[in-house]
């Protein structure tokens, strides 16, 4: 069956509407098989501030010590991918969640333990754990939490999680859930774009604000080797069986042939 990698951030589940997941039973019913990555940056903002542990960040990752890489696990898996899969099972949809260091489904390496502490990248995903949880018909909920050869768990950006997962399963296209339904130029939702075309609007305005950081996202999805990606709207119906609605951003220009 064909699998679709569907990446969820942490700052758009409490938005998620009905119309969302019905857009989700109508790609299953399309013979599509679904796995989430979810982030949580808002939840565990909430919970450093509870803990009075100020954030840092260091190029957009966030630096983990090993009391925040507490915090993060605790949140990540007992509230975010609690949240998530309980919404899924809500809404008629079969979901199972699954820490990323579980059975080695995720497995990294420290990036730069000096500057920021345990925060990793993918080496390898254990596909066949994700693989069982899908033939048995479940939704599988990975949080972006590895486990490096000595056993140590590692906090892993979620966009760069979502890439690897996708790239494991050999995914058709990894979905970035956001609070808009697509890449907006002159006010209108692009269907199709290139990366290089991507990369134009950003550095002439057209693509700004709160659009920047959903767009560098999924252009890191593509730096990381998938062959396209998509934008689409948590608060609305996406796909209609017949009909995607969102941005869909592909890695090089389409050749007539291809």
């Amino acid at each position: 069956m064909k699998k679709i990698l569907i990446k969820c951030g942490g700052s758009v589940l409490d938005e998620l509407t009905p119309d969302f997941f019905n857009s989700l039973k109508e790609l299953q019913a399309s013979e599509y098989q679904l796995i989430f990555v979810h982030g949580g940056g808002p939840d565990i903002n909430k919970m450093l501030s509870l803990y009075q542990v100020e954030p840092e960040f260091h190029n957009g990752l966030r630096k983990t010590t090993k009391e925040t890489l507490e915090i993060v696990e605790l949140v990540l898996s007992g509230q975010t991918n609690r949240k998530l899969v309980g919404k899924l099972t809500e809404n008629g949809l079969h979901a199972v969640g699954l820490n990323g260091s579980d059975g080695g489904c995720l497995q990294g390496k420290l990036i730069d333990e000096a500057a920021l502490g345990f925060v990793g990248e993918i080496t390898a995903v254990n596909d066949k754990v994700i693989s069982i949880l899908m033939e048995e018909g479940f939704i599988p909920v990975i949080t972006p939490i590895a486990v490096n050869e000595e056993g140590q768990k590692l906090n892993i950006n979620a966009d760069y999680a979502a890439a690897a997962v996708a790239g494991a399963v050999a995914a058709e296209t990894c979905i970035f859930v956001t609070d808009v339904p697509g890449i907006m130029v002159n006010g209108e939702v692009v269907p199709q774009m290139t990366k290089a075309e991507v990369e134009v609007y950003l550095e002439d305005g057209t693509i700004y604000g709160g659009m920047i950081p959903k767009v560098t996202s999924a252009l890191s999805a593509l730096d990381k080797g998938l062959e396209s990606v998509m934008i689409v709207s948590g608060k609305t119906s996406f796909f209609t069986g017949t009909e995607w609605k969102g941005t869909n951003i592909i890695g090089k220009e389409m050749k007539n042939n291809e």
